[in-house]
């Protein structure tokens, strides 16, 4: 289909690298543990955004060109890095949420600003993935070896494996989000908890903007 091969060793690869722990992975666990399950979700959705960006640029070939160029590739790793550490920096100062009170307000207000930060949530999620390079060059190495290069569909194919892709990440990064955001119960209502976890969580997004600048092509 689409000059698609070994497609069934495609699912096993896709499956077996989702399972396999990275920076998406850990983000999202970081989120879930610090913010709850919703906010992990948010982030899966957001990196899952980001990876339909990649494969719209993989079937395009931007994907290739952004790859073959040193200067893209360093723009793009020191951007996602900053944006990484810029992250970490304000988990690691912000200020435990106090308990609210029998007076708080309820309505329309509290609505608002759970939505604004769930929207900010997915774009965090969004230009994570977006401004990680070592995405960039995991999909110009990896959908091309499952095209034929005779293929007269090769957009075709390449957004077919993008699909395919998107969706099991999701799937599997839901699960994660699921599951590590069950640890925020037992810091429910303990803000000086909340406050150690939300610096621990920091301190990782500041290693990851490191690892990633750092990073070679």
């Amino acid at each position: 289909m689409f000059g698609i091969v070994h497609f069934p060793f495609f699912l096993v690869a896709v499956f077996l690298l989702n399972v396999t722990p990275g920076p998406d992975t850990a983000y999202i666990v970081g989120r879930s543990v610090a913010q709850g399950r919703s906010a992990g979700l948010m982030s899966a959705l957001g990196i899952s955004a980001g990876c339909c960006v990649h494969s719209l640029a993989c079937a395009f070939g931007l994907t290739a060109l952004l790859a073959a160029s040193p200067t893209a590739f360093t723009v793009i790793k020191f951007a996602g890095a900053i944006y990484l550490v810029y992250l970490g920096v304000r988990l690691i100062f912000t200020r435990a949420p106090n308990a609210p009170s029998a007076s708080t307000p309820t309505g329309k207000a509290p609505a608002a600003h759970a939505h604004k930060s769930l929207r900010q949530l997915f774009l965090q999620g969004f230009w994570t993935n977006v401004l990680n390079p070592k995405v960039v060059l995991f999909f110009v190495s990896f959908f091309p070896q499952f095209v034929t290069g005779t293929s007269e569909h090769k957009t075709l194919a390449f957004l077919t494996l993008g699909v395919v892709f998107v969706l099991m990440s999701m799937v599997w990064n839901s699960f994660v989000a699921w599951i590590a955001g069950s640890v925020t119960q037992h810091f429910s209502g303990k803000p000086g908890a909340r406050k150690w976890l939300d610096r621990g969580v920091g301190g990782a997004f500041v290693g990851l903007g490191v690892k990633l600048a750092t990073a070679t092509q």
